[in-house]
């Protein structure tokens, strides 16, 4: 197993994201390329006491901002650490690639350097929230713009995700709305319930109110990016809000620092279940090798464990489900317009 790393990306980079590389490198079974710049890379190593023996490093000055245009991954800077990293993947010398950086070159890199799966239409950036049990929410911020056609695909790409990730035998699906009613919603909302309701390929649950995805009524919960982004870091801030004010509880007095001593390890618990590092990055599903997507702000654990779950899903054989799947679509597709002409012959 070979992970193409960009660690140039994000706003705490290279140092945290090169802490994190060498505790995956530690911890995991696989050999890394490292892609940035060089010597600020063994800068920050040697000033961490950090080894870089083990890692083959490719250089490259040229860094993808957050502010940067999407399209200048494969123009103006073809060049940067992602650009790089993404051409790698697509030449087969890595199996799967992490970064960082900029979400829109992310995406806008992976759909034209590595290419999507023939048959998906886009792919989507696909994060499980820090709830129990775990919901993967898709898209959480590649399409702003959706159709009920790429819904039914991500609802499809999400249940392979999570009946390998997860071992669940068929994962509920739900479609992110304002009211459970069938009727509710804009006419993206009624297209998409019609088409996800005949859907053979998932078990879709309806309707599902933002208030119900921390209550186990769903898997997987699809959405277009921009809805999804802003319910995903709604989520995380929320998640943050609690873990400060538990600590303050804990914290006030003399009394309740020892009743902090007797719980410690239940709250350690209840804290790793809801801290979004624990669950690394979103990978890009329908992209035809695995691409994932760490959290801009990501400290060094997070960063570990997006490259675990570039492992993770690098050896889970989700792609070829996938691939799978988009190939009866397109059948599908074909079946249907084959069925129009011979009516309009008639």
């Amino acid at each position: 197993m070979r992970i193409i790393v960009d660690v140039m990306g994000g706003d705490n980079a290279p140092l945290e994201t090169v802490k994190g590389l060498c505790a995956a490198a530690a911890e995991y079974n696989a050999s890394y390329i490292v892609v940035g710049d060089q010597p600020e890379i063994e800068r920050v190593a040697a000033e961490n006491g950090l080894d870089l023996t083990r890692f083959e490093i490719v250089h490259t000055e040229t860094v993808m901002e957050m502010e940067d245009d999407p399209l200048s991954v494969v123009r103006a800077k073809s060049d940067s650490s992602m650009s790089i990293g993404l051409r790698l993947l697509a030449e087969g010398k890595g199996d799967a690639f992490v970064s960082t950086g900029n979400t829109g070159a992310l995406f806008t890199g992976a759909t034209l350097i590595v290419r999507k799966i023939k048959g998906i239409q886009r792919a989507a950036l696909a994060m499980v929230l820090p709830a129990d049990p775990p919901v993967l929410l898709l898209d959480c911020g590649a399409n702003v713009v959706v159709t009920d056609e790429y819904l039914e695909q991500f609802a499809v790409m999400g249940s392979a995700y999570m009946k390998k990730m997860f071992d669940l035998e068929m994962p509920r699906v739900g479609l992110l709305n304002n009211g459970t009613e069938a009727c509710k919603g804009t006419e993206l909302q009624l297209a998409a319930h019609r088409r996800l309701s005949a859907c053979d390929r998932i078990h879709f649950v309806g309707n599902v109110e933002g208030n119900s995805i921390p209550q186990n009524v769903c898997d997987v919960l699809v959405t277009d990016g921009f809805t999804g982004n802003v319910v995903l870091k709604t989520i995380e801030g929320v998640s943050k809000l609690m873990m400060h004010a538990m600590k303050d509880m804990f914290y006030a007095n003399a009394l309740t620092k020892v009743s902090a001593l007797m719980v410690k390890g239940r709250v350690s618990e209840f804290k790793k279940k809801f801290d979004a590092t624990e669950y690394g990055g979103a990978p890009l599903l329908g992209i035809s090798r695995p691409v994932i997507k760490a959290h801009g702000s990501s400290n060094a654990n997070a960063f570990k464990n997006a490259i675990r779950q570039a492992i993770d899903y690098s050896n889970s054989g989700i792609i070829y489900d996938i691939a799978d799947a988009a190939a009866e679509f397109l059948a599908a597709k074909k079946a249907a317009k084959e069925a129009e002409r011979a009516a309009e012959a008639q």
